[in-house]
């Protein structure tokens, strides 16, 4: 089925963002893009009406509740966005017979893996937010054999808050920083996985049978202070930035140490390779001055 119009959730989020500017650069298709305002995945009951008012070809879902501390304790909320409204989603685009992508996380797997995780490897969480997003994946697909879900991690973009955004700030503010040195895995600028999810819809609108679980980040691998210490010297900054364990960084929500992805299935379907993270940092904060 030809795809003309794509409903995009999530469009304040740093991936909704991201695909909502690409849009210019796909005149075939047209963007429905909408927010928490217009579509709250904390409420799902009243989704179905909607959507089919909108009545798309495609729906991309990019909303999630992503603050990994908070949803130990605001568990109820946490699952109705990540599980049960991706599910409903899945539902609905079963019902319109329409391709439906969502996005999970490396936080479904426990960490303790010494080479990267597969789309096959079973998840084992080892936080709240983690499961919920394992059971939204489940869900998703058991409700709906068409769905595609794309995990990913450690997202940066010039929108929203995230890591890159944070340690500019902070190291314009502060004269040292201690880093978390012991968590490995890579890093990804949503821009570059909105276009790899653009090429994807293509594929579905050539007629393409696309389904199930794939990985995407940007090459390379890397810790988090690494991360800091490349932002720092693309940035100029001249803050003292000190390694430290986990043990002494404690966070509500466990982080899993080693969470890199293996993206070997999905570069099988891009038409272009996927850029190393460096590079892809570098070009956010070009963006970002």
């Amino acid at each position: 089925m030809a795809i003309h119009k794509i409903l995009v959730t999530g469009a304040n989020g740093q991936l909704g963002w991201e695909l909502g500017q690409l849009a210019s650069a796909y005149p075939a298709f047209e963007f429905v893009l909408v927010d928490r305002s217009q579509l709250d995945l904390s409420h799902p009951d009243g989704f179905e009406e909607m959507i089919t008012k909108i009545a798309p070809d495609c729906i991309i879902n990019t909303a999630a509740y992503t603050a990994v501390d908070k949803s130990e304790t605001e568990k109820e909320l946490a699952y109705t966005v990540n599980a049960t409204a991706v599910q409903t989603l899945a539902r609905i685009s079963k019902n319109l017979a329409i391709p439906f992508i969502t996005y999970s996380t490396d936080y479904v797997f426990d960490g303790e893996a010494t080479s990267p995780y597969l789309p096959t490897t079973n998840v084992d969480p080892v936080n709240y937010y983690g499961s919920t997003k394992a059971d939204g994946e489940a869900l998703a697909i058991a409700e709906y054999e068409q769905t595609i879900v794309i995990r990913t991690s450690w997202v940066f973009s010039t929108h929203g808050n995230n890591f890159v955004k944070t340690m500019l700030r902070l190291m314009k503010e502060k004269e040292s920083l201690n880093i978390v040195a012991d968590q490995k895995g890579r890093p990804t600028y949503a821009r570059d996985l909105a276009k790899a999810t653009m090429q994807m819809v293509q594929l579905l609108d050539a007629g393409q049978s696309i389904k199930g679980i794939f990985h995407y980040a940007n090459q390379g691998e890397t810790t988090w202070f690494d991360f800091a210490a490349k932002i720092k010297a693309i940035a100029g900054l001249s803050c003292t930035l000190h390694p430290i364990d986990s043990a002494a960084f404690p966070t509500p929500a466990k982080r899993p140490k080693y969470s890199v992805l293996s993206t070997q299935k999905i570069e099988s379907l891009l038409t272009a390779p996927i850029p190393n993270w460096e590079d892809a940092l570098q070009a956010c904060i070009k963006a970002l001055n």
